[in-house]
C-alpha cells in the first residue's frame, strides 16, 4: 500500500490515504470527470508499479449519500449475511431481474452504476463473484459495505 500511495502522489494527487490492504485509496484532486480520474490513476499505477488494475472512482460525498440511502433496508437479510456493493466502471444498461437469489447469494438492487447484493459466506462464495461478473461484465469491482464505510471515514 505504501507503493500505491507513492504512485498517486507522484501523479499529482494530494492527501492520499490508503484504506485497508485492498487497493482502496482516498485522495484529493481538482474537480474532474470520474472517467478522467480513472485513466489518470491507472496510468500512475502502471508507471509506478508496472502493473495494470481496473479502477472505479467515486467521490466521498457520493459514497456518503449511498450509505445514507441504505439500499438494504427494504430487504430481510439472512443471519450472517455480508453486504457488498459492486461498482460498475461504465453505465451501459443492464437487464437484471431483481431481486435474484442463487447459492445463498442475493442480488437485490441496481441503483445507477452500483449493484447492492448480499451473500452468506460458504464454500460456494466464489460462485457469487462469478455470478456478478456474468451479470455485469468484467469492468467492475466489489467491496463490502464495511469497506465503503471505512473509505468514507478515512
Amino acid at each position: 500500500m505504501p507503493d500505491l500511495k507513492r504512485c498517486l502522489e507522484d501523479a499529482g494527487f494530494t492527501n492520499v490515504k490508503t484504506v485497508i490492504a485492498s487497493g482502496n485509496v482516498v485522495f484529493d484532486s481538482r474537480k474532474t470527470a470520474e472517467s478522467s480520474l480513472e485513466r489518470k490513476v491507472e496510468a500512475a499505477i502502471k508507471k509506478g508499479l508496472g502493473r495494470e488494475f481496473l479502477t472505479c472512482v467515486r467521490s466521498v460525498d457520493y459514497l456518503q449519500k449511498m450509505l445514507d440511502m441504505n439500499p438494504y433496508s427494504d430487504f430481510k437479510l439472512k443471519v450472517g449475511s455480508k453486504r457488498v456493493v459492486t461498482f460498475r466502471r461504465d453505465n451501459t444498461s443492464v437487464d437484471l431481474k431483481l431481486p435474484f437469489e442463487l447459492d445463498n447469494a442475493r442480488m437485490l438492487r441496481l441503483v445507477g452504476q452500483e449493484l447492492f447484493s448480499v451473500y452468506v459466506p460458504s464454500p460456494k462464495s466464489p460462485a457469487f463473484m462469478q455470478l456478478i461478473e456474468k451479470s455485469l461484465g468484467k469492468n467492475v469491482t466489489t467491496r463490502t459495505w464495511e469497506t465503503v464505510q471505512k473509505v468514507v471515514r478515512a
